[in-house]
């Protein structure tokens, strides 16, 4: 396995773009706010024939425990333990600050190797600091600039003793069978601000992995922790991505939450089984639906979770409540899996597990073409097609052409014309009839070659 390395510092001295030129993507947010990572991010990294984990940390802050500082700072601290070797950044336009000589101090206290980095050296402005830097006593720094790639070969050159050499390990393929047991389960935990998705995280893993506290918004990063679920027959490789909470588009007004809600985004884009994690006592708000609905446009396969089940007395009656809410407000995937759970004391939180699971494998369901012809002469003998113009509409031919989402593609005379609420019917059909109700399923009308048209026998 690759050996971790962890890159520490105070606030805003450049480890998340450090932790990006590294891994060789956009993964962690990047802003001149001092602060922006709260959680320890992980990535593969490469810097010329090395590969290792870069573990990106909080900034390092003197704060009492039970603050939100002093909790960043215990990500940080855990990240250290796990390290085989730190990544010590200063900013060497600012200089050494007092702070920076306290955290010094604690780095050489822990054991670890540490390798110096002045950052922001680009020109002359950070020559001060670079030689201010030898006062630190964690050995000679080395010059960089993050933003602009300076002094990677003199970082390659420090880190080769520290790094181990790598077993092979043979890459999963993305187009691997889906149930192949060694290639992951992408699982997104998406909500509103303080709907409990750090909490529901750690309470999964079995590990105060991410940060949490009662302040809304505390997550910014998307947070992938990859861990094993044991079922009743396998153990599933899961790779869980805590979100950061999204509110309503109208409210998002500073720069950074913006880059937190497209990182959110684009984590329910990659994903492969969406977890919608509600409030109880106020569940399916505006911004629920908006995400429920993008999740399902995207074509993810969608586990309604409701956090915070402790707190409801008559809980028969909230949960009729709640699937008749689902089933009016999402048509587009009847039967979605409602789970109630309170992720805070862990009652309940066992079921969710088994609904992503069994979403999963509907996910990717697979219908043999005779059943699905066999299906649609009757449901066109049951209800036939209408007529348009004074010609009926034939549905002659359906076979499925993929799956995650499950893909059906059927032949149809002016398909262009068929009515939203016989493709509606189409669709709940193959829903019942094959027991693939809590998944979108896309149905694709084509409108059959002419034989006798020259212009298409040419091309």
């Amino acid at each position: 396995m690759p050996v971790k390395i962890a890159l520490v510092g105070r606030p805003n001295v450049g480890k998340s773009t450090l932790f990006n030129r590294l891994v060789g993507k956009r993964l962690a947010l990047v802003d001149d706010t001092p602060g922006v990572t709260r959680d320890r991010r992980e990535g593969d990294a490469k810097l010329g024939d090395l590969t290792f984990i870069a573990v990106d940390t909080p900034g390092l802050e003197e704060a009492p425990e039970a603050a939100l500082e002093g909790r960043m700072r215990k990500q940080t601290d855990a990240a250290v333990a796990e390290a085989a070797a730190c990544l010590f950044l200063i900013d060497a336009r600012a200089g050494v600050t007092p702070l920076d000589q306290t955290f010094a101090s604690l780095l050489r206290a822990s054991g670890k190797p540490v390798i110096l980095l002045a950052n922001k050296a680009e020109g002359n402005a950070g020559d001060a600091g670079f030689y201010d830097a030898y006062a630190l006593g964690v050995g000679d720094p080395i010059a960089i600039s993050a933003e602009h790639g300076e002094g990677m070969a003199e970082l390659y050159n420090a880190l080769d003793p520290f790094l181990a050499e790598l077993d092979d390990e043979e890459e999963i393929d993305e187009e691997q069978e889906w149930d192949n047991p060694l290639k992951p389960l992408r699982v997104a935990i998406i909500g509103r601000p303080n709907a409990g998705k750090s909490t529901l995280v750690n309470r999964l893993i079995g590990e105060n992995r991410l940060l949490t506290g009662p302040e809304a918004g505390i997550t910014r990063d998307s947070i992938s922790v990859e861990w094993k679920w044991r079922g009743r027959d396998r153990d599933w490789p899961v790779k869980l991505f805590d979100t950061a909470g999204m509110r309503k588009k109208a409210k998002v007004q500073s720069k950074l939450e913006k880059l937190s809600v497209a990182d959110a985004l684009r984590a329910i884009k990659f994903t492969e089984v969406a977890v919608l994690l509600l409030d109880a006592e106020n569940p399916f708000d505006k911004q629920d639906l908006q995400l429920a609905d993008l999740a399902l446009r995207e074509g993810r396969a969608l586990v309604i979770a409701v956090n915070k089940w402790d707190l409801i007395e008559d809980k028969d009656q909230k949960m009729r409540e709640l699937k008749e809410t689902a089933g009016r407000l999402l048509p587009q995937a009847p039967d979605i899996p409602i789970t109630p759970f309170s992720a805070l004391t862990g009652a309940g939180v066992n079921r969710l597990m088994p609904a992503v699971i069994k979403v999963y494998i509907d996910w990717n369901a697979r219908v043999k073409t005779p059943e699905l012809n066999d299906w649609l002469q009757e449901a066109v003998h049951r209800h036939a097609p209408p007529a348009v113009s004074g010609q009926r509409i034939k549905l002659r031919y359906i076979a499925q052409t993929k799956t995650r989402p499950p893909t059906f593609v059927a032949q149809c005379t002016r398909a262009d014309e068929l009515p939203e609420s016989y493709r509606r019917y189409l669709i709940n059909g193959i829903r019942d009839a094959f027991d693939i109700k809590a998944v979108p399923i896309r149905l694709i009308l084509k409108k059959p070659a002419n034989p006798y048209d020259t212009k298409e026998k040419r091309r």
